[in-house]
């Protein structure tokens, strides 16, 4: 299993910490700021600038970050030393200063009016997006009673405060669903000014449409929970279908997953002329092409199926041309991996050379991990919006990071600024 911090090519980001997933022993909740281990190497052109609220600015030019070393080594300078900010690590050759500017920048950033509290469902990644920002996360007690009631205290004021609350709704849905709903009632009784929820992955975005008489949109109800609940902006990455969106009151950011993705296939080398995008069903026919355009324009293949009921399909036949190619399946999330799995056994019928499988959610329900990790792939390549336990890591694992791409989202939020220019054109923020 490979855990690997990249940045979309479309914009530089700075380099992201990777943790492994934190494990709580008390029932209540708390942070610190995370080990310098495990850092991603880069070498960056200039120096990291600073606004004056604390933000990395889009002006520093930073490469591709690489999976090869283990330490990031910028080349700052100044007649005084000043400990390095969380992220940064200084080489046994180099001493790594910090000018006094950039050392005010990190002084005042908690003069801004942004806060970002976490959840229990992925504390990690949130502690990752509060690095990217420079910021701390939020003093948040979290703890269940006997009986499984949530109890939540925030335990620092958020009078005025933008706050932002990251908890994707995974499994278990329900306990990690009523946690943001009570962490929203909590922020609006303490007067928060604005209440952003950051959901990584959204539960329920597949109930989004009747398929058969007298079914329930359950993904309209929990967008109406959410609303009712206190909230004023939802931020989103990858959902499951875009109509999804009009069931909110209130506006939704909606981000994605692929630059992630593409940048990191692109540090593949492998040539354009040998890449097939596969979609494994119709109905992600969208998201594969937009995915295709992206890697030099790459051909289209589609699996087509038949479900036969909720977690099962039935894979037919293929439409398109995969022999002696190197075949790049997309999807939106893997439950039980048997639609990509199947579709990955019908592609290297078909003369498939090697099979990738990309995916920003990994729900991983069983029997997912046998599947996966059977040999039909190459690589199974996700994202870190839901935390993958120890016990589900395989060899072909590999786990990309969306911190920055959040982090990003949320200081142009933040700015009332749009993505609607480079270097942010990729985030999709409208």
């Amino acid at each position: 299993m490979v855990l690997v911090g990249v940045s979309s090519p479309s914009r530089p980001l700075s380099p992201c910490l990777l943790h492994q997933s934190s494990s709580f022993a008390s029932s209540s909740l708390s942070f610190s700021r995370p080990r310098a281990a495990g850092l991603v190497r880069c070498n960056l052109v200039e120096p990291i600038k600073f606004d004056n609220n604390g933000k990395p600015s889009w002006r520093s030019s930073i490469p591709l970050l690489s999976s090869s070393s283990s330490s990031c080594d910028p080349s700052l300078s100044s007649s005084s030393s000043v400990p390095l900010p969380l992220g940064f690590s200084a080489s046994s050759t180099t001493t790594t200063t910090i000018r006094p500017s950039l050392e005010n920048a990190f002084a005042n950033k908690n003069d801004t009016r942004l806060r970002i509290f976490s959840g229990t469902a992925n504390p990690s990644l949130s502690q990752e997006i509060a690095c990217y920002m420079g910021l701390e996360l939020g003093q948040i007690k979290i703890k269940r009673f006997a009986d499984g009631e949530i109890y939540v205290q925030l335990q620092e004021s958020v009078r005025g405060c933008d706050v932002y609350l990251v908890q994707p709704t995974c499994p278990p849905a329900n306990e990690n669903l009523m946690e943001l709903l009570i962490m929203i009632d909590a922020c609006r009784r303490a007067s928060a000014k604005n209440i952003t929820a950051v959901i990584p992955y959204f539960g329920y975005a597949r109930a989004d449409r009747k398929t058969q008489g007298r079914e329930s949109i359950a993904a309209k109800l929990v967008a109406n929970l959410i609303t009712e609940a206190g909230a004023n902006r939802v931020l989103a990455c990858d959902l499951h279908s875009g109509q999804s969106m009009g069931y909110f009151d209130i506006p939704v950011d909606h981000v994605y997953g692929q630059p992630v993705i593409l940048d990191y296939l692109a540090s593949k080398m492998i040539c354009s002329d040998d890449l097939v995008v596969v979609s494994p069903d119709v109905g992600g026919v969208a998201r594969a092409r937009a995915f295709a355009k992206k890697l030099s324009d790459a051909p289209l293949a589609i699996v087509d199926k038949r479900r036969h009921g909720h977690n099962v399909a039935e894979v037919m036949n293929l439409i398109g041309d995969v022999k002696g190619k190197v075949a790049v399946v997309v999807d939106d999330m893997i439950d039980t991996a048997g639609t990509i799995s199947k579709g990955a056994a019908l592609l290297h019928q078909e003369g498939a050379r090697e099979v990738y499988a990309c995916s920003t959610h990994a729900v991983f329900s069983p029997p997912a991990i046998e599947r996966l990790s059977s040999g039909i792939f190459q690589e199974v390549i996700i994202t870190n919006t839901i935390p993958v336990s120890e016990q589900n890591y395989f060899p072909q694992l590999t786990v990309l990071s969306v911190a920055n791409l959040l982090g990003e989202t949320i200081w142009r939020v933040h700015d009332d600024c749009s993505g609607g220019f480079e270097p942010y054109s990729s985030l999709g923020i409208d």
